[in-house]
């Protein structure tokens, strides 16, 4: 069955302190665009709405716009911008780097079921 949805249409829009995630649901797939604005941190702005120490979601990103620097849970570090495509399994925080909103692309996503829960 062929299905096609518009974010202009979301299924949901969940907005958390400092950012916002819109996304669309389709078989076996779930796809988000979060917006996060300068000085939006995980561990601040949305581990307080999901009741963990850090994010348990996995991620499937592509990386549109800004920067973001993300730690995993085990101390490996590493900084995502414009044009990266990365997976970020669970047990991590992330932050915005810089003065730009930073525009993510989530795809598969369990963010867009369970991350951020906040309405």
């Amino acid at each position: 069955m062929l299905e096609i949805k518009t974010l202009e249409k979301a299924d949901e829009r969940r907005d958390f302190p400092r950012g916002h995630l819109e996304a669309v649901h389709l078989t076996g797939l779930d796809f988000a665009v979060a917006t996060f604005e300068p000085g939006w941190r995980w561990t601040e702005s949305v581990a307080p709405i999901a009741g963990t120490d850090s994010c348990q979601v996995h991620h499937n990103g592509y990386m549109v716009q800004g920067r973001m620097r993300i730690r995993m849970d085990d101390g490996a570090e590493s900084e995502v911008g414009p044009g990266d495509v990365f997976v970020c399994p669970p047990g991590h925080d992330a932050w915005v780097v810089g003065d730009e909103p930073a525009v993510v692309y989530d795809f598969a996503g369990e963010m867009a079921t369970d991350y951020a829960k906040a309405k």
